[in-house]
Order: C-alpha cells, then structure tokens, then sequence
C-alpha cells in the first residue's frame, strides 16, 4: 500500500482473521469500510453480530448483503467460496479505486486461500476495473498462529470474533475453526 490512504472494503466474516484484516488496514491510515455476506452459512447470524461488534469498536461502517438459494453450507470446504465473496465485495464497492480485502492466510488445504488464487483474482479485477482494485491479502504468507500473534500485539478485539462453522458456541471442538481456536487458545 503506498502513503497515501486508500478505500478498503474488508470482507468481515467476523472471524479472528478478517478481524486482523480490518486493524490492518486501520492501522495503515485507510479508509476502511466493512462487508459481511449472508450466502446462506449455517452460522451467518453469530458472524454478522461479531462483524457488528468488531464494525463499533472500530468505528467503521458495516454493510449487509444476503444472497438466498444456495444450499445451506455448514463448513469445510465450499467450492467457489473467496470468489464469490471476492465478486460480491466488487458488485458492493463504492470506489473506482481501492483495494477489496481478505483475511486469507498460508497453513490450509484450500486452493483459494494461495498466491495462485490471489494472482487469478488480481488478472480477473484487472479486466473488470482496468487495474485500479486491488485484491488486499496482508496475510497470505501468515500461518494462523502468526494472525493469532498480530492480534495479540496489535489488541486486536478477538473477544469479539466468531469462527465456528457450526453455528454452536465455540470452540465446538467439532469444525475446523474451533479446533484452531481451542488450540491458540491453549498457548
């Protein structure tokens, strides 16, 4: 990101790791705005009350978009996923020029938590806005444990963040992102 501020629409989840997207984007002096999409997950309604959270602690603005007719999703891998949340970031922004981000991150089996991923969404941003979005990854080469550790030191409210797949309390010890939980927890 170069010195001068930019709009940045954070894709908030309302997870620790597009929780750690927004401080980052905040703490580099942009104009941060926030996006949280229903796309029919089974714990959409947690998520967007953390997103929430998250939005007022910040003083950032929050803005809904709910897609309906998908197959409810309950976890794991959901094919198409950061695409699809990637596009629905563009269809939302306000800008002609800025950066749509992402809080994904290296350590996973998923295909569209990679550089190749981000490189291919980049290619795909360029044709639709003739190179004036970015795809903003300030953690694509963090393990989660190093997300853990930035929150830690930059009083990321992780308090606030919701992660399990399940829509259960967390950690479940069931998805995925309760088992990661429990474990940064655990150190």
């Amino acid at each position: 990101m170069n010195d001068a501020p930019q709009n940045v629409l954070v894709l908030l989840s309302g997870g620790i790791d597009s929780c750690a997207c927004a401080s980052y984007y905040i703490t580099k002096g942009a104009s941060v705005n926030a996006l949280f999409i229903n796309y029919g997950q089974t714990s959409a309604q947690r998520e967007a009350n953390a997103a929430l959270k998250i939005c007022e602690h910040y003083g950032i603005p929050l803005d809904k978009v709910t897609i309906s007719g998908f197959k409810s999703w309950s976890g794991g891998c959901i094919p198409g996923r950061n695409s699809f949340l990637l596009y629905t970031g563009m269809m939302s922004f306000r800008y002609t020029t800025g950066i749509i981000a992402l809080g994904i991150h290296a350590g996973t089996n998923y295909s569209d938590c990679s550089p190749e991923f981000v490189q291919i969404m980049q290619a795909s941003f360029d044709l639709y806005a003739d190179g004036c979005i970015y795809v903003g990854v300030p953690f694509i080469n963090f393990s989660k444990r190093d997300i853990w550790n930035y929150c830690k030191s930059e009083n990321v409210p992780i308090e606030f963040t919701y992660s399990c797949e399940l829509g259960r309390e967390q950690p479940c010890g069931n998805c995925l992102s309760c088992k990661d939980l429990k474990a940064l927890y655990a150190c």
